[in-house]
């Protein structure tokens, strides 16, 4: 019995100091990429000076054109990330002002996102490789329920998340195999391919005071940053499109832009643009936003 409790301790100390080396081994490897994806572009920057800098989910990656913004001498970045919440771009905000970038503008999509203070699971996690390293990533998640056991427990993060983090996505990271996530400056076309063209959001109810959108707006405010909050285009067939009429009550700085381009044949799934539609909707920003800038 004696030799069996000293080989359990024996193995379990083996299988602790490995998962100590794999949480280093990974992490480093995070630490050191610069182009798989939007977060770890901006963690490991150094100051970047950008006139717009696009934030949302991917209903600001697939709105806003960046190179129709870059054709008015506007230099911009879309750093909207398909499946995110308010949660991940405050973060990302926060990360960029650590890294002294100098911003005049922001453009935050706010309408759908504002229902909730969650984490986009799929995207936060790709922040995870940064926990031990970064404050300010730390003291974002350490309120989140599963924060002890991310933090603390070696190597948890990238087993829990391991088709995010994992080690396909860290292999990929090593060897410095690129995205398509950070070309055409961000923004991501979806083309002329068709998906749901119908959507309900009646139940759907925006938080009286969202946490995150609150988070950019006072970043924004208190590095004197221009904050533009839109709300984007759905297409004709939405039920409850009252819901941004709330938006509007309970934010009423937020432009309300859903009804700005309407037809079916501008849009790729009911709440995302296709390729022209964005093109199309990006020009009547720049027209209403920053038609007298340079």
């Amino acid at each position: 019995m004696k030799k069996f409790l000293l080989f359990i301790l024996k193995m379990s100390l083996v299988l602790v100091v490995m998962a100590i080396a794999l949480d280093f081994g990974f992490t480093t490897i995070y630490k050191h990429s610069k182009n798989r994806g939007k977060i770890d572009y901006v963690f490991n920057s150094t100051a970047r000076n950008y006139d717009v800098v696009i934030l949302g989910s991917s209903r600001a990656n697939n709105h806003f054109v960046s190179e129709l913004f870059e054709k008015q001498g506007l230099k911009t970045f879309n750093y909207g990330m398909s499946g995110g919440h308010l949660f991940e771009a405050s973060l990302l905000l926060k990360l960029m002002i650590e890294r002294k970038y100098e911003i005049k503008n922001v453009i935050l999509e706010a309408d759908l996102n504002l229902s909730n203070t969650h984490q986009a699971e799929g995207i936060s996690a790709k922040y995870l490789p940064y926990l031990h390293s970064s404050k300010i990533v730390r003291k974002h998640f350490e309120n989140e329920k599963d924060f002890n056991e991310l933090y603390y427990i070696p190597f948890y993060r990238y087993l829990k998340y391991e088709t995010k983090i994992g080690f396909r996505e860290t292999f990929f990271t090593a060897i410095q195999k690129k995205s398509r996530l950070l070309e055409n400056g961000g923004y991501y076309s979806l083309g002329k391919t068709k998906g749901n063209m119908k959507n309900n959001i009646v139940n759907l109810n925006p938080l009286p005071h969202n946490t995150y959108y609150q988070e950019i707006k006072g970043l924004c405010k208190a590095h004197n940053i221009r904050f533009i909050a839109i709300m984007t285009p759905m297409c004709e067939n939405v039920t409850g499109m009252n819901y941004f009429d709330k938006v509007h009550k309970a934010y009423p700085e937020i432009h309300n832009y859903e009804n700005a381009v309407v037809e079916n044949r501008y849009f790729s799934s009911c709440g995302h643009l296709n390729d022209v539609g964005a093109r199309l909707f990006s020009s009547i920003i720049l027209n209403d936003f920053f038609k007298n800038q340079k």
